[in-house]
């Protein structure tokens, strides 16, 4: 599948990929020494396309187990290619459980993850007092009866800009715990509960270290206004528990309006 036009250098062309993959069999995103990745895998597919290495800038990097829809990835290539040509010919070379879904051209400035202004992720969450086999590979299980409601109204203390501290993994190298959270929504839908949360950035972890607190609360073992206490606490060990990674989606990635990128990729069971 690779075109002639890759073959020599030339001109350098800059590109934006909209990625999806299923995570359970992949150790997160980012490359790791012998163990399976998406990035390893993506850039292996890249690398067969176009006939030399290629070295992708994500806006996500998830973790092990996590999944995406709408993940973005950056490339710069000395290859002329249409943007119908880099989903199919790339596919080729992917495994079942990675797809490229679009392709857009942009400049040189344009990176992945520096340009973002915004990621939203979803937590789907299978609350039913029976296991499923069909969902347990793609959402959260709360056995106990779940209250959307009470979720929802602890959610809403973490809305706007606070120091995550008490939501950040231990080994976590952000410089900062600061982020800004602009919408944050907990819908019941049959046995499904699902969570999505918009934010300037995410530090490591701080998705399902929110959607485990969410659901002390939501089961009953603690009030909605803890989560205020948990927050202010500034100290991981005041929430819950980091919750299962096999419910969480990255789904949208937002840019400035001038790429022309799309923000969303689709949602696993639509809010």
């Amino acid at each position: 599948m690779a075109d002639s036009l890759c073959s020599a250098p030339q001109e350098r062309h800059y590109w934006a990929l909209g990625i999806e993959y299923a995570g359970g069999s992949y150790c997160g995103w980012q490359t790791q020494p012998d163990q399976p990745t998406v990035q390893d895998a993506l850039e292996r597919a890249l690398g067969k396309f176009v006939t030399r290495p290629v070295a992708t800038i994500c806006a996500g990097r998830t973790d092990t187990g996590v999944h995406g829809t709408g993940q973005v990835v950056s490339i710069a290539v000395e290859c002329v290619r249409s943007a119908a040509s880099w989903v199919r010919g790339v596919n080729t070379y992917l495994p079942d459980d990675i797809a490229v879904r679009w392709a857009r051209e942009v400049d040189a400035d344009f990176s992945a993850r520096f340009s973002a202004t915004a990621r939203t992720y979803e937590y789907w969450i299978y609350n039913h007092a029976v296991r499923s086999p069909v969902f347990d590979a793609v959402t959260g299980w709360v056995w106990r009866p779940c209250d959307a409601d009470k979720m929802q109204a602890a959610a809403r203390h973490l809305l706007g800009e606070h120091d995550f501290t008490s939501f950040r993994a231990s080994e976590c190298q952000a410089a900062s715990p600061v982020r800004t959270i602009e919408s944050l929504v907990v819908r019941r839908r049959g046995d499904l509960i699902g969570i999505e949360i918009t934010a300037n950035a995410f530090l490591q972890h701080m998705v399902r270290n929110i959607v485990g607190t969410l659901v002390y609360v939501g089961v009953g073992r603690e009030k909605p206004d803890w989560v205020r206490d948990v927050l202010l606490a500034r100290e991981r060990a005041a929430a819950a528990p980091t919750f299962d990674p096999r419910g969480l989606y990255l789904v949208g990635v937002r840019y400035p309006e001038h790429y022309a990128l799309p923000s969303r990729g689709s949602s696993p069971f639509p809010l």
